[in-house]
């Protein structure tokens, strides 16, 4: 075997056991979750309950779709919950390519992550949710019923919150990237008019197709790219400083 080979397959076998660890703690994450299944749906499908018309409710078609659906809430719920496992196993995979002193920075990016991520899909279940499920429940009249199903509703608002979520991570991301070399400022303000143009293709394809919530998930996206090229600033200039300081 060549030396080429053997570094890429201890890479290989390092991501399998931090994949395994991630693996564990999403199953005690579930475990744990699935015990309060029942009350993490009804947190769930509270916005949208709110906006019902008196003595409406969601409706299932098939016989395990709540099953199905509890399953699938305490699997979302044990994913959250393993989130600090799960940035810190990231952290630790990509470790060796920072340096010394960034390698000690482990805690405050498990933290902040993991709130950033909490914190976005928040904004989506109370900002957004009510809005959106108002705007649909709108086109309800005396001779049609709105008679939303679990399958559909948990479908839309999963994606909805672990988009959110994700969206928020774009600080944490750019001060990774920035640090190791695939972007700089100068390059994310080359592209701002793009980023602007694909939040609102993203807010499109992900929220109700109402102005007023499209652009509250746009406006978000548009502040932490903005948010995130001030961060980026400050990483390439601290990281340009110690090249210089190293070289001197």
């Amino acid at each position: 075997m060549t030396d080429e080979k053997q570094p890429f397959l201890a890479h290989l076998d390092e991501l399998r056991k931090r994949l395994i660890v991630c693996a564990i703690a999403v199953g005690a994450g579930f475990v744990v979750s699935y015990i309060f299944s029942k009350h993490l749906f009804s947190y769930l499908i509270l916005p949208l309950t709110k906006v019902l018309p008196d003595e409406s409710t969601l409706i299932f078609t098939s016989l395990p779709e709540m099953f199905i659906a509890y399953i699938k809430v305490a699997l979302i719920a044990g994913i959250i919950l393993a989130l600090p496992v799960i940035f810190y196993e990231l952290w630790m995979f990509v470790a060796p390519a920072l340096y010394r002193r960034e390698k000690g920075y482990v805690v405050p990016f498990v933290v902040f992550s993991t709130i950033l991520f909490v914190v976005g899909s928040l904004f989506g279940y109370f900002v957004v949710f009510p809005y959106g499920f108002k705007f649909f429940i709108g086109f309800a009249t005396e001779d049609i019923q709105a008679l939303p199903s679990v399958k559909q509703y948990f479908s839309f608002a999963i994606r909805l919150l672990l988009a959110f979520g994700l969206v928020f991570e774009m600080p944490v991301a750019v001060l990774f990237l920035t640090k190791i070399g695939l972007i700089t400022p100068e390059s994310m303000k080359k592209y701002r008019k793009f980023a602007i143009l694909g939040s609102f293709v993203l807010s499109a394809i992900l929220t109700p197709p109402d102005v007023a919530t499209q652009l509250m998930m746009a406006l978000p996206i548009i502040i932490l790219y903005e948010l995130s090229i001030l961060i980026s600033r400050g990483v390439y200039r601290k990281k340009q400083k110690d090249s210089h300081a190293a070289g001197s």
